[in-house]
């Protein structure tokens, strides 16, 4: 089963793409992991995604693609993957579709979380990080036992520079503007699943698990 998941950026897509994946037995691939452990690591490649990053702009196709096409070479790919952050334009969604068809295969669900963006504003906005392990909590929906604190190393929690409003409607605009024309075409391929993101995240949950059976 391979699924690409759509969605603005604070929809909920890594979430699900992480139930999905737990659900179906295989790897949940999210290009904002890769990026991390590139930036991490400061590969080249990793430097150059986080110039971007941090202006809340799109990373150009040509680093985003290279990394993500040898992932998905891996060996636990072999039985599907679940796509989270890629693709996220029309050229990157192209060269997805030329790699698989060169192996005979291609996306079997495009699964789109649609919430509205003030809903979006607002979850965003309250989103911290550990700068240690990397944990994520929101201020509302999922705190920290302690305010500031991560709840697993005791370490600081922050704000992320692309979860401030400024950069959140940054984002939206770049989003709106690149990324929602994948959702024609994935309806063209025949394949686009639209959801409800305003829902629990358990619910959602349901009705994703229920359209791709």
């Amino acid at each position: 089963m391979k699924i690409v998941m759509l969605g603005a950026p604070g929809a909920g897509k890594g979430t699900q793409a992480l139930n999905i994946a737990k659900e179906y037995g295989i790897p949940h691939i999210s290009t904002g992991d890769i990026f991390r452990a590139n930036i991490k690591n400061q590969t080249e490649l990793g430097m150059k995604a986080k110039e971007y990053m941090d202006k809340g702009a799109l990373v150009p196709d040509e680093v985003t693609i290279g990394m993500l096409l040898s992932r998905i070479e891996e060996d636990d790919c072999k039985n599907g993957f679940v796509l989270d952050g890629f693709p996220r334009t029309i050229p990157q969604a192209d060269s997805l579709k030329k790699a698989l068809s060169d192996k005979n295969t291609k996306i079997d669900f495009a699964v789109d979380i649609e919430v509205p963006d003030e809903d979006i504003i607002n979850r965003m906005s309250g989103r911290r990080a550990c700068t240690k392990c990397g944990g994520t909590y929101h201020i509302v929906f999922n705190p920290p036992k302690q305010e500031g604190i991560c709840d697993n190393c005791g370490s600081e929690l922050v704000q992320r520079a692309d979860d401030k409003p400024e950069t959140v409607l940054e984002r939206l605009k770049t989003y709106h503007e690149l990324t929602q024309p994948l959702i024609d075409f994935y309806k063209q391929e025949n394949v686009l699943v639209e959801v409800d993101g305003t829902k629990k995240p358990s619910e959602v949950l349901e009705d994703i698990l229920g359209a791709l059976k």
